[in-house]
């Protein structure tokens, strides 16, 4: 469960994750996570989305601001660009979906934001870190988007849930295919 990053940005943090030798750069859409990977059973799906359709109807479109880097060395490997304004509208949005039939107790506290190295050595680390800390973005959150991972580990977009109509669309729930 994530917010996607929107085009061009998306696109541009994910070719700069690969430049960083991050192996997951093409596996996984740049996003801010709002649920860690959660194993669910097909038969769960259902009542997951309706709850989720749910979150998306009474939610708002919101702004965020990416700005420059942070890091959770040394707990975690995980290099990232901040959110620096929008916060408080992905957490609201976090609260809501643990709240439902995906609560479960996280490995650690939520902290939105768009992961650019995870898992590389230092010296790539290091160097996401500083060339990224000058990065600067800007853009409305229309909603979020559930996942699958895939056997080959590949994240793929299962459903869209756009906020009371502020995104692409109608405002209605609509199947993504890429």
């Amino acid at each position: 469960m994530a917010i996607p990053i929107p085009e061009p940005y998306g696109s541009e943090l994910q070719r700069r994750r690969r430049s960083f030798g991050d192996p997951l750069a093409s596996a996984i859409p740049t996003h801010i996570t709002l649920l860690p990977p959660t194993e669910v059973g097909d038969g769960d799906l259902d009542a997951i989305e309706n709850y989720l359709r749910l979150i998306a109807t009474a939610e708002h479109p919101f702004r965020i601001l990416l700005r420059g880097t942070g890091t959770f060395r040394p707990v975690s490997p995980v290099v990232f660009v901040a959110v620096a304004e929008g916060i408080a509208g992905c957490e609201r949005v976090q609260r809501q979906v643990l709240a439902g039939p995906l609560s479960r107790e996280l490995d650690f506290p939520y902290h939105p934001h768009v992961t650019v190295a995870h898992h590389l050595p230092e010296e790539a680390m290091d160097r996401a870190f500083k060339e990224l800390a000058g990065y600067e973005a800007e853009f409305e959150v229309w909603g979020f988007s559930l996942y699958e991972h895939g056997d080959d580990g590949v994240w793929r977009p299962r459903r869209d849930f756009v906020f009371d109509g502020g995104g692409p669309g109608d405002g209605a729930v609509r199947n993504v295919i890429i």
